[in-house]
């Protein structure tokens, strides 16, 4: 028997009893996710530098620390990595989506208002197993240039792409390493292609975000191809200038994948309500402690 809930049904939001209707997917549907998310990205573009340059900054970290040596064999693997882990990163952005959807303030700080949500918890148990899943995929990529190459490093730039282009080994460093990479990737898609927008929307456990992803994959098939792959192109144009155009790309990325959502997914009937946020005057006598203002429970 179906739960009816009242129209005044609380903030924290009630799952139904019954899993959402997925639709089926067009190639205009994804055009239109992308155009919506530009339309997103250039109405609050600020949240870009806050929530993005930190790719960036976390590629090239991450290509000078792991394992403490030259890592040239893995900065393509750690540039594909993003498409793993990028989906739980982009949560503020859906967050932004979201408010100018219904018509909501929409700034770069609205984006950390995502961490008072009540499936926060899932969300981060589903982006710990993407990470896994992303930490997998350099252990993978690393093995696959040991048994290609064995373990001494490459020289030099031009000496490792020397290596890789113009060596039977280097062939197949390229061919299986695509292969597996591939893998890695459409399970990463399928399982969060509308997990994370889901849990932020519906306040969906990880088991029921994670089941209406595959469902929209399964009934999508051609089309979530076409998204991975769109997904893969522009991480790799944005890849190109030392990761810098990853601080357009991901925020674009990011809030498309919100408009894919509701594309794909009913919309939730009982949505979260937002409570309007409450400017408090203050005197210049209350610097620094301005800096620190923190909404609290009381305020409507």
């Amino acid at each position: 028997m179906a739960t009816i809930y009242p129209a005044n049904a609380p903030e924290i939001g009630v799952v139904p009893a019954t899993a959402p209707i997925v639709h089926r997917l067009t190639l205009a549907d994804l055009h239109d996710a992308l155009r919506r998310g530009w339309d997103d990205f250039k109405a609050v573009p600020s949240h870009a530098v806050v929530l993005c340059v930190i790719y960036p900054i976390l590629g090239l970290a991450l290509a000078r620390l792991v394992l403490g040596y030259s890592v040239l064999p893995l900065l393509f693997p750690l540039a594909a990595g993003f498409a793993l882990i990028g989906p739980f990163a982009a949560l503020g952005l859906y967050e932004l989506s979201r408010r100018r959807e219904i018509g909501a303030d929409a700034s770069a700080w609205h984006a950390f208002d995502v961490l008072r949500s009540p499936s926060f918890g899932a969300m981060l148990g589903l982006g710990a197993i993407l990470l896994a899943v992303f930490v997998v995929w350099i252990a993978a990529a690393q093995a696959i240039y040991v048994s290609a190459f064995g373990y001494a490093p490459a020289a030099a730039i031009p000496d490792f792409f020397s290596r890789v282009l113009t060596t039977p080994q280097g062939w197949m460093l390229i061919v299986v390493g695509c292969g597996v990479g591939f893998l890695f990737a459409a399970v990463a898609l399928c399982v969060s292609v509308v997990s994370f927008p889901m849990m932020l929307d519906r306040h969906a456990g990880i088991g029921d975000a994670v089941t209406t992803s595959l469902r929209v994959a399964a009934r999508n098939p051609l089309q979530i191809a076409v998204w991975g792959l769109i997904v893969a192109a522009l991480l790799v144009v944005g890849s190109l200038p030392a990761f810098l155009g990853l601080a357009v790309v991901i925020p674009l990325l990011g809030h498309a994948t919100w408009h894919l959502y509701r594309k794909a997914v009913e919309p939730n009937p009982f949505p979260p309500q937002i409570r309007p946020s409450r400017r408090i005057k203050r005197s210049a006598a209350d610097f620094p402690a301005t800096l620190l203002q923190w909404p609290t429970r009381n305020e409507n």
